[in-house]
């Protein structure tokens, strides 16, 4: 199998947009990811996956704790920004939860003690234990075939 195929594949399953955060000896650090579920409720547990060649792979490991920032619609350009996309001229403002760097405008933000991490593959699975939950009334920002997208409502049945 192609490894076109198989990204396509996996593309073509629309998924939110996050901004992953963390901070080492005051330096904050950030990455735009899409690969990030829910693992249990009890304990409340989340998973994020990371590129073994990644930065933010090490930063993680080294900081054992990180924000998720789900990004809102608006945020296009801030996803575009951490992943490398764009080079904004104006820097990116961060806030401060639990102890955490974070996006102030984010539609959500999940906070995390590295709980355990497995390597499988060439990403590792960080799973981290939630320490903390913001949430705001927003639109998410989507993404799927390559592309960012917005929700629709459907019409009801």
């Amino acid at each position: 199998m192609e490894d076109r195929l198989f990204r396509n594949a996996m593309g073509s399953f629309a998924t939110g947009v996050t901004v992953i955060t963390t901070e080492i000896a005051e330096e904050v650090y950030g990455m735009t990811a899409n690969a990030f579920m829910s693992i249990s409720l009890n304990p409340k547990l989340v998973a994020i996956s990371i590129g073994e060649h990644a930065r933010m792979h090490q930063y993680i490991k080294d900081a054992k704790q990180f924000a998720i920032n789900i990004l809102s619609s608006d945020q296009q350009m801030v996803s575009k920004q951490f992943a490398g996309q764009v080079n904004l001229e104006s820097k990116i403002p961060f806030g401060s939860y639990k102890g955490l760097p974070i996006l102030e405008d984010a539609l959500a933000v999940v906070t995390c003690q590295l709980h355990c991490d497995y390597v499988v593959g060439d990403h590792t699975i960080f799973i981290g234990q939630v320490t903390g939950i913001k949430l705001e009334q927003k639109e998410p920002l989507v993404f799927s075939q390559g592309k960012y997208r917005k929700l629709q409502k459907l019409e009801d049945e």
